[in-house]
């Protein structure tokens, strides 16, 4: 595999959106800011968001959109920076918008049905111009909260809750004909498929399912899950953490992996040239590496 390294000493970036440009935007959660990446490797600050920037994405208004974990606390040592725990400050999770042109940023939710958001971590927006985004929780020295999937309109005017409970929700995609949605645990390294009758509304399975879902593929022995994202061909590409690497899981649910170098594989998307380089993301690490892909990614649905 010929691997090239885009760039490194950012503080665990994440969130990673390949541009028009060539430039890729990521969050740095330890720094709480969006940065611009160039072709050359070059870094700019776009926006100081604060907190814990986590996922980010392209909306209808060519505004990013960023998922907002609310801050965590962080150990560094020989194996790189780490989330440990919760920010001293710690308030809220919320859903920000950047405008990339001046690097204003608003808060559009941190609440839902007066409950506040935990820890945003994920989003994709579908065709209509809505997003899904997925909320970890946070994890504290005795107990956690249990995750959710959200379905909100860009605008700041509808969100509501369309998937629950989840453990340590993490990635969230959508098949190709968007008729299917995809979520990742990071702890038990489970895959599940939420079949979709309309843009946020979910077709819930009933009970043995958990949350309404199928499982599409769980992982034996010590793995953990991270983000994800999908191809033309409808395969789910999703970062894996322990093993460093991504998991390629078929609609159908077999699998492959792909091991990179380095450590700590948080986050994958597609750009370059016919969409044909993978980019990913080595937080612990500090740097985004990139490589061709064997098949084009798919398409953001408002890419520029």
């Amino acid at each position: 595999m010929d691997v090239i390294d885009i760039t490194s000493g950012l503080r665990f970036p994440e969130g990673p959106v390949a541009m028009a440009d060539g430039s890729l935007l990521v969050v740095e959660i330890e720094r709480g800011t969006l940065t611009r990446i160039g072709e050359d490797g070059g870094q700019a600050v776009v926006a100081q968001l604060g907190g814990g920037p986590n996922g980010a994405a392209i909306g209808p208004d060519g505004h990013c959109y960023v998922c907002n974990n609310g801050g965590f606390a962080w150990v560094e040592d020989a194996f790189g920076l780490r989330p440990h725990g919760i920010a001293p400050d710690y308030q809220s999770g919320s859903i920000q918008r950047v405008d990339l042109k001046t690097g204003h940023v608003e808060t559009v939710y941190d609440r839902c049905d007066q409950e506040p958001l935990n820890g945003p971590n994920d989003l994709v927006f579908d065709a209509a111009g809505g997003f899904y985004f997925t909320d970890f929780g946070k994890i504290r020295r005795r107990h956690q909260d249990r995750g959710a999937v959200f379905y909100a309109t860009a605008g700041g005017s509808m969100i509501r809750e369309v998937a629950f409970p989840l453990l340590t929700p993490n990635g969230v995609a959508i098949s190709p004909d968007e008729t299917v949605l995809y979520v990742s645990e990071t702890e038990p390294a489970r895959v599940w498929a939420f079949d979709l009758e309309a843009p946020g509304q979910i077709r819930k399975r009933p009970w043995p399912s958990p949350n309404g879902g199928r499982l599409v593929a769980g992982f034996g022995g010590y793995e953990r899950l991270d983000s994800m994202a999908i191809d033309r061909e409808g395969n789910i590409c999703v970062a894996a953490i322990v093993s460093n690497g991504l998991f390629v899981i078929a609609p159908g649910g077999a699998f492959r992996h792909v091991k990179l170098p380095g450590a700590y594989a948080t986050n994958v998307c597609f750009g370059g040239p016919d969409l044909r380089t993978a980019y990913v993301t080595l937080s612990s690490l500090g740097r985004v590496i990139a490589f061709p892909w064997e098949t084009a990614g798919l398409r953001p649905n408002f890419f520029c």
